[in-house]
């Protein structure tokens, strides 16, 4: 299965993001393998920065590092997916700015929505960011239920035990992209929920 032949944004109606970095994960997989989901916030302004991207894509290697920091050696992306943990992103395009509008937001958290129900044996959501929280506090609303994550600073939810529709979710930092390698004490704290997140898998 691919994610791309089952999820697609058509109208893009969305005015302030970068369509041309329109993406989502064309990588052959069996969903029935990913029990972790890892959401960044936006595709980076160019597909060739993605994860899955050929060479050495900056979400890759900032991904990567992340799972090294948290005491789980990985040398590419596609070790944590073998892992069955998926990585995407909650805005399927490019950001034209540092900020993102709540409208864009839920626009495209119904791809999000049809994205995670690909995936029928999840036990864990790691958000990362902002935009990943709100958009999944958004498909959860919708759906008639109570935010996953309630309003608040990271630091100070984080650490705690937060489900959507039975799955625990961790909210976080944002790991992909430069930002990762200048902010230490979120470096350490993405770690820290990286490891934790994982060990629900055991």
């Amino acid at each position: 299965m691919r994610s791309s032949d089952c999820v697609r944004c058509e109208a893009f109606p969305c005015a302030d993001t970068n369509h041309a970095g329109y993406y989502i994960p064309d990588i052959d997989l069996n969903p029935a393998a990913i029990r972790m989901i890892l959401i960044s916030e936006a595709a980076p302004e160019s597909p060739v920065n993605h994860y899955y991207a050929a060479g050495d894509p900056l979400f890759a290697q900032t991904t990567e590092q992340a799972f090294n920091d948290a005491g789980t050696p990985v040398k590419s992306i596609w070790d944590i997916l073998v892992m069955g943990i998926y990585l995407t992103t909650a805005i399927k395009c490019g950001k034209t700015g540092y900020a993102i509008q709540t409208s864009n937001i839920k626009e495209c958290s119904h791809l999000l929505e049809k994205e995670l129900a690909l995936f029928p044996h999840l036990k864990a959501i790691l958000l990362m960011g902002d935009v990943a929280i709100k958009s999944l506090n958004i498909i959860a609303t919708r759906a008639g239920e109570e935010k996953v994550i309630p309003a608040g600073s990271t630091y100070k939810i984080r650490g705690r035990e937060y489900f959507f529709q039975g799955i625990r979710t961790f909210p976080s930092y944002l790991q992909a992209g430069p930002s990762f390698f200048i902010e230490k004490s979120k470096r350490r704290m993405i770690a820290e929920d990286i490891k934790t997140a994982l060990a629900v898998l055991d």
